[in-house]
């Protein structure tokens, strides 16, 4: 019979509501495809403050290293989760709204000092990135994670096709 690995999840993604998934798939897509574990968890900094607090708050003992925030509008879950934790907060504005993510752009990027969240891009390229920086984070004490990054950066390298056409003017 195999045996089956317990997973140790080391990334917790965040949202504030089932509505934010598909851009936030991203996210766990990216991380599956480094082999990290991680879970994904929907929280509100609004209307379940006591849940977001306590779950930031007992991240680190449960083994969790980095988080991956996304919000829309007001997006106040990101600053929620930094202000209980000392791990590293990303995140990520989500496209929603008549602003289309750029009042969650600001929200996320305006946090006050001593509560750092890093921002990234709105939307789903956001959230991916967002996921290869916490394996960028991991790769740190992770020989393992660092050798799929290098995999992954070469073979996006292979794919850019270099010298098109080459114009020679008279």
């Amino acid at each position: 019979m195999a045996k089956t690995r317990k997973a140790k999840p080391l990334v917790a993604i965040l949202m504030g509501s089932t509505s934010d998934m598909d851009q936030m798939s991203r996210a766990s897509t990216k991380l599956k495809e480094f082999g990290i574990d991680h879970e994904v968890v929907v929280t509100s900094a609004h209307r379940s403050p006591a849940q977001t607090a306590e779950y930031a708050s007992s991240a680190k003992r449960r083994g969790i290293q980095v988080f991956i925030v996304g919000a829309g509008r007001a997006a106040h879950l990101a600053g929620a989760v930094s202000a209980h934790t000392t791990l590293p907060v990303l995140g990520v504005p989500l496209e929603s709204g008549a602003l289309k993510g750029m009042d969650a752009l600001l929200a996320t990027v305006q946090m006050p000092a001593g509560v750092p969240v890093g921002t990234l891009a709105i939307g789903g390229s956001g959230a991916e990135n967002a996921a290869i920086l916490a394996a960028q984070i991991l790769a740190l004490a992770d020989r393992a994670i660092a050798a799929k990054l290098d995999r992954f950066k070469k073979a996006m390298a292979k794919k850019v096709p270099g010298v098109v056409e080459q114009v020679v003017a008279d």
